[in-house]
């Protein structure tokens, strides 16, 4: 006769004696932290330092997306508890389990990706039309005012630096990601420039190990390609100048990513190692000012504005790109790229101030990171007809 075997109780397991006697003082400890924590993000709510809506409006795919709860979250993190716990979270995170949090990846040891790269969009084909739509609507209404335009592409580092993604991966639809989208440009006769070809033989050198942008290497060589493309459209950058560089001693230079997956507030030593930088300085060669040869209505009149305008990201404003594509055209640049612009933030802020209205260029060029091009699109440059 077969005996069978009862199955397993279901039951739960009784709590032990030691769990019992802790239980209380664990569930008083987390009431206090709640309740500090309550009281932080009140203090901050009442001191009028908290913004929860975003001032400007939302598109659908932003409120499907979170961007509402994700700006809350954002708000309250500033208030002293919230703040001082995620660091310590971040940091125990890091020196325990080597985690960099969700918005940055790393590849290779000391090697560091933003993970917006990494990103699939939703509506990834139709945000990248309205984007290239955008461009090209203002493409035309710069053509009547007699401006040119010239769009530059920015590759993702984890495209570059491939070599140093190690275990990271990439996903295969991200591939054609560029060279869909200017073809969108090319087709509609917009001036375009993909700098892909033009950092891959750099590779990981074009760009910095702990930060999203290029190093001053890649920055140079995308300067280049962007001066040639403007040299084969037939356009002279004016006025005409001739630029010093000079090469200073190496010093640590600070990673946004280490910043941005919060540990910066760490000790050096703690941190990613810290990436060693020799930053150039750029500078306007003036050899007419120093004789004293020119006036003031020849220093300071419109012959002397330069007429070509930079608008962009970050991308614009680090490892002196806007230095080195002076040097490049041999003459100056008004630069109005925009930190965290995204794709047309500093597009919006440039078209809408005094500087363009008053001072037009006779050429933009429009830098935007391969990383913008299929996020959701909130339908405006910032230049009406």
């Amino acid at each position: 006769m077969t005996t069978k075997t009862p199955p397993p109780s279901t039951a739960p397991t009784p709590p032990s004696d030691i769990a019992l006697r802790t239980s209380p003082l664990a569930g008083a400890v987390l009431a206090a932290f709640l309740a500090t924590g309550l009281l932080s993000c009140g203090w901050l709510l009442f001191s009028g330092k908290l913004e929860l809506l975003p001032g400007k409006a939302l598109s659908n795919d932003q409120v499907l997306e979170g961007e509402i709860t994700h700006r809350i979250a954002k708000e309250l993190a500033k208030a002293p508890l919230p703040e001082h716990a995620a660091q310590l979270e971040r940091g125990g995170s890091w020196l325990l389990l080597g985690d960099t949090g969700p918005r940055v990846r790393e590849g290779c040891p000391e090697w560091l990706f933003i993970s917006d790269e990494l990103k699939i969009n939703r509506h990834a084909a139709e945000n990248a039309r309205a984007k290239a739509a955008a461009v090209i609507a203002l493409r035309d209404r710069l053509k009547q005012r007699g401006i040119e335009l010239l769009v530059s592409v920015v590759p993702d580092k984890s495209r570059i630096a491939a070599d140093q993604l190690c275990d990271l991966p990439r996903p295969a639809s991200l591939a054609s990601r560029v060279q869909d989208w200017t073809a969108l440009l090319q087709v509609a006769g917009v001036a375009v420039v993909d700098l892909a070809p033009a950092l891959q033989p750099l590779g990981a050198n074009a760009f910095l190990r702990l930060d999203t942008h290029w190093s001053e290497a890649g920055a140079h060589a995308a300067a280049v390609a962007i001066a040639g493309k403007i040299a084969s459209l037939g356009f002279q950058a004016t006025p005409n100048r001739d630029f010093d560089v000079s090469q200073g001693a190496l010093a640590p230079r600070p990673g946004d990513l280490v910043r941005l997956a919060g540990l910066d507030w760490l000790p050096a030593h703690l941190q990613p190692g810290q990436e060693q930088v020799a930053a150039s300085t750029i500078s306007e060669h003036t050899p007419e000012a120093e004789a004293g040869g020119d006036n003031l209505d020849d220093l300071f009149g419109d012959d002397n504005l330069p007429n070509v305008a930079l608008i962009g990201t970050s991308f614009s404003r680090n490892s002196n790109f806007a230095g080195f594509l002076q040097q490049a055209l041999k003459a100056p640049v008004g630069n109005f790229a925009k930190d965290g612009g995204e794709f047309s933030g500093a597009a919006k802020a440039y078209f809408g101030s005094p500087a363009f209205v008053q001072t037009p260029p006779k050429l933009v060029v429009w830098e935007i990171p391969e990383r913008d091009l299929q996020t959701a699109y909130a339908g405006d440059v910032g230049l009406q007809d």
